[in-house]
């Protein structure tokens, strides 16, 4: 894969369980292997979230315009609790739940603090109940509305020491660890930012559960001492998806032809020239993941797919996708590419397994940038490992389709 080292997730599987030996290791994915336990029944447990904020060892994520803070391109910079506190106060999470609700007050903006998990291998003293782990948090420092200037003093001080927002739409750099807490960290950053206003009745709604839940308040005091009622919602009323982060199933799907020995790539308008990859689309309502590679297939490219076997997936946190990868296969008379049904393709074209190694080999790196040594200018380019489709990719290229299974 020419000079550059990319660094992935390991498996966590055992290589000599049962599902090992009869369907290979697993594989995770750039943006998977989060080494957090994400304890999601404590969101709500203000004793459990309080005592894990003010923990002098629990590390902080700061995201401004959703980019993490990092000492270099590769790594992270996460800081303690006494860089966040003149930001989030020393306690944010001292009211309960209900007083939150019940003092609203849709005229201040307070940042917005997401709980992450608890990291159980570190060697810290924090536990809680049965629970022991180091506790992280992502807090979004981007400067609005009543915290800017706090939001300002504190992007600063971290600049004076050497740290900078990583620049770039999708940071794709970061080591596997982090990056894993990163698609978390941003995607519910994300989420916030986008429902300010509920979903349900489009009145201003609050952050609840530790950044999992938007709640809609009943009252708001709206910069007075005195609450005014707000107009019924049916989100208070029980359980609504709405109120809850929501995650865009995507397929992807490395499709080869029926005889194993082709592989179908397409590239879009916005790729760099000879940049091919494998096609994509979302997931429809009631449609099973099978169903949609058949039809984004047939819609992008005109070729009919048989056989869809599921191999691995992808958080995918821009904003907040789960990219389902897996290998199909063409029907022996639907080969036939055709690109009249769906303008999104501007190219797509059968690639002999050979001429796919190869890429595999020397035409591998990331989107914009330079082709990796020993690229023959004109030879096809490829997404890098840190996509899901290279792992798919690689697969077919090491015969995922063809050999015989493990067991």
């Amino acid at each position: 894969m020419g000079s550059q080292a990319w660094n992935l997730p390991a498996p966590v599987d055992d290589p000599d369980s049962m599902l090992s030996r009869k369907f290979g290791r697993e594989t995770v994915n750039y943006f998977a292997g989060s080494v957090l336990n994400r304890v999601g029944w404590l969101r709500t447990d203000h004793t459990f979230l309080r005592a894990a904020f003010q923990f002098k060892e629990a590390k902080f994520m700061l995201l401004k315009d959703l980019s993490p803070l990092t000492n270099a391109p590769t790594k992270v910079q996460f800081v303690s609790f006494d860089d966040v506190k003149p930001l989030t106060t020393e306690d944010p999470f001292g009211p309960s739940e209900e007083d939150l609700i019940k003092n609203f007050d849709s005229t201040v903006t307070k940042p917005l603090i997401v709980f992450l998990g608890l990291e159980e291998s570190a060697d810290v003293s924090f536990g809680y109940k049965e629970l022991k782990g180091r506790p992280w948090f992502a807090v979004d420092v981007t400067p609005r509305g009543s915290y800017a200037d706090a939001a300002n003093q504190l992007i600063e001080a971290q600049a004076s020491k050497g740290y900078k927002f990583l620049e770039g739409m999708r940071p794709m750099t970061l080591e596997p660890d982090a990056a894993g807490i990163y698609a978390q960290a941003r995607s519910i950053t994300d989420w916030n930012t986008r429902h300010k206003f509920c979903a349900g009745c489009g009145q201003p709604s609050l952050s609840g559960n530790a950044g999992y839940k938007r709640l809609c308040p009943p009252t708001d005091l709206a910069g007075s001492d005195t609450p005014r009622e707000r107009a019924e919602c049916a989100t208070r009323k029980g359980v609504s998806n709405i109120s809850f982060p929501r995650t865009d199933p995507t397929m992807i799907a490395a499709v080869i032809s029926s005889d194993g020995q082709k592989v179908l790539l397409g590239r879009n308008k916005r790729y760099p020239p000879n940049w091919y990859s494998t096609l994509a689309g979302f997931i429809e309502p009631g449609e099973s993941i099978e169903e949609s590679v058949r039809r984004e297939v047939f819609e992008e490219s005109g070729v009919r797919v048989g056989r869809v076997v599921i191999h691995s997936s992808q958080p995918w946190p821009y904003p907040a996708s789960l990219m389902i990868g897996a290998i199909a296969q063409a029907l022996p008379d639907g080969e036939t590419i055709d690109l009249g049904n769906d303008p999104e393709l501007e190219d797509a074209q059968w690639y002999p397994l050979e001429v796919l190694r190869d890429a595999l080999k020397y035409g591998v790196s990331g989107l914009g940038e330079p082709a990796p040594e020993g690229y023959k200018e004109g030879g096809l380019r490829l997404p890098p490992p840190t996509a899901i489709a290279n792992r798919l990719l690689t697969a077919v290229a090491d015969g995922y389709a063809t050999v015989i299974p493990k067991m």
